[in-house]
């Protein structure tokens, strides 16, 4: 009788599953044939150029929305894990989608102000609520009045704590903007979404559709990795496709955007050739100076050039840059190099001293440009002050170099003030990849007679080649990408005097924040991607041709 009436149990809980499954079958039917509506209705009207692009890209959201939901449907249908993982994914996705649109709506994340404010007030009571929990869970055996007594302590601190933080204020803005239909109808499919997400991943469920152990164990690493992999596709990923969009607009930041093209590439990147008659002929007799303005002059086989570009300040500012990365980067890796083998050695205090040279880089930029600015002044900087001295007693005129206000200094200046900031960490990386390095070889190299210098070109160099081209790498990324030193150092006019610290990164700055060209700012920033990848991959292969990489 008892094996009867659990069988006929087992047997009403597999219809229940069931039920629960064809149920959840239906929400992604349902879902799918939304997605074909919505595309209908999209494409119900033209549009602009700009709507059309919108159209599409919202065309292949709504398709692969409606692709995914009907595949879940039949997979759901016929029992499969498979409709199982999309089920929980698109259930998933549509509950944070959902939950944020709404509060969103509703003043929620303007809320969290509110909460900031009265957390003080309500501390108190959360304290109160902690005391409850511990009353009623302190010791081994807590009866049963102690353990009523606890929970009433913590609902009542609970409760007022909510309310002291502003609860009833955010369900009186909760219900205000339930009278938006689109929010009511963001709210309303909160539930289906959490009800079938609940459904499909209980135990029962994930056993009728075959799931094993270590389908449900890579189910769970999915879900603790998703707020850092959503995070990465909200604010990284997502941003960076839409600037790849912006940069073929004219968008000003303010709603204004027109479809150029390769209009903003091309302004950046246009130039021109034009011979002269002699060199000192004016550029406008031979450039069409409505488009171009003179960028430099050439001389080849005898004859001479100009050139022009549609934008001069990018080319300059591309120059700049170039200049930068050629001098910053010897200057921070191979002092770095030197550095790490003479703190690599067993020496007295050696301690002290790499903790001392790896501060500038865990440094606040603002504070070091600050610092350096000082440094740099031509009227009482310690630097012009020891040039000076140094002059005087060698007898020789103090040239009064005017660092930052001079162009042919300026650019110098930033090179010797960042090199100096990122010495220590380059320092650092060496110093690990020395220490990798079997000490056997060093003791059968002086055995066999090689001196420091031999060991140095010999064993150290080569097996150091993967730390090198990881910090040449880094290094050369950080130089390109160089802005907040030059920002700040330069003070009021940080593109210096006649333009001779404008780099690509401050360029693109000015173009967006300051003239809001976010479009043609956006296209600078994918040139500049264009440029470190190049010589990334650059870099890469010329690593694996030497044969000493990491795939070697």
């Amino acid at each position: 009788m008892a094996a009867a009436t659990a069988t006929t149990e087992t047997k009403t809980t597999g219809h229940t599953i069931l039920r629960w499954i064809k149920a959840a079958a239906g929400w992604h039917l349902l879902l799918a044939v939304g997605g074909v509506v919505g595309l209908g209705w999209l494409w119900a009207g033209g549009g602009t150029e700009r709507v059309i692009v919108f159209k599409v890209v919202a065309s292949l959201l709504l398709v692969a929305l409606t692709a995914v939901n009907a595949l879940a449907a039949v997979d759901l249908l016929r029992l499969r894990h498979r409709g199982r993982v999309v089920s929980l994914a698109v259930n998933y996705l549509g509950f944070l989608f959902c939950l944020f649109a709404v509060m969103h709506r509703a003043g929620g994340f303007t809320g969290f102000n509110t909460l900031a404010n009265n957390f003080g007030r309500a501390l108190p009571f959360l304290f109160l609520a902690l005391i409850g929990v511990a009353i009623s869970n302190l010791g081994e055996n807590p009866g049963a009045n102690r353990k009523m007594v606890g929970r009433g302590i913590t609902a009542v601190g609970g409760i007022l704590f909510l309310f002291l933080a502003g609860l009833a204020t955010a369900g009186r803005a909760l219900v205000i903007s339930l009278t938006d239909p689109t929010t009511l109808i963001l709210f309303v499919a909160l539930f289906p979404f959490g009800l079938f997400l609940w459904a499909i991943w209980r135990q029962p469920a994930a056993a009728r559709l075959g799931a094993k152990n270590v389908d449900n164990e890579m189910l769970i690493g999915w879900a603790f990795l998703s707020p850092n992999f959503l995070g990465f596709l909200l604010f990284i990923a997502g941003p960076l496709l839409f600037s790849f969009y912006v940069s073929f607009t004219d968008w000003d930041a303010f709603g204004n955007a027109n479809w150029v093209g390769l209009g903003n590439y091309g302004r950046a990147l246009n130039l021109t050739l034009a011979p002269l008659a002699d060199a000192a002929q004016r550029a406008n007799e031979v450039l069409d100076v409505r488009v171009y303005d003179e960028l430099a002059r050439i001389r080849l086989f005898g004859r001479s050039y100009v050139i022009g570009a549609q934008d001069k300040l990018f080319w300059i500012a591309l120059g700049n840059t170039l200049k930068f990365v050629v001098f910053a980067v010897p200057l921070s890796v191979i002092p770095a190099l030197f550095l790490a083998n003479l703190l690599n050695s067993k020496v007295p205090g050696m301690k002290f001293f790499r903790a001392v040279y790896f501060l500038p880089s865990v440094a606040a930029v603002v504070g070091i440009a600050l610092v350096w600015q000082l440094l740099f002044n031509a009227s009482v900087g310690y630097i012009n002050y020891f040039i000076t001295q140094i002059t005087t007693f060698l007898g020789l005129t103090d040239p009064k170099i005017r660092w930052l206000s001079a162009s042919d200094t300026a650019l110098l200046a930033v090179v010797i003030m960042a090199a100096w900031q990122w010495l220590g960490f380059n320092t650092v990386l060496f110093l690990a990849g020395l220490q990798s390095i079997p000490r056997v070889l060093y003791e059968a190299a002086t055995v066999d007679g090689a001196g420091s210098g031999r060991q140095f070109t010999h064993i150290t160099v080569p097996l150091l080649a993967p730390t090198t081209f990881f910090v040449l790498v880094t290094t050369t990324i950080q130089a390109m990408q160089i802005f907040e030193h030059i920002f700040i150092v330069m003070g009021t006019n940080p593109a210096g005097p006649a333009n001779s610290t404008l780099t690509l990164v401050l360029y693109l700055y000015q173009k967006g924040f300051q003239r809001f060209e976010q479009g043609y700012a956006s296209s600078l920033a994918w040139i500049l991607f264009a440029i470190i990848f190049a010589a990334t991959l650059f870099q890469v292969q010329r690593q694996r041709m030497s044969g000493s990489g990491y795939d070697a």
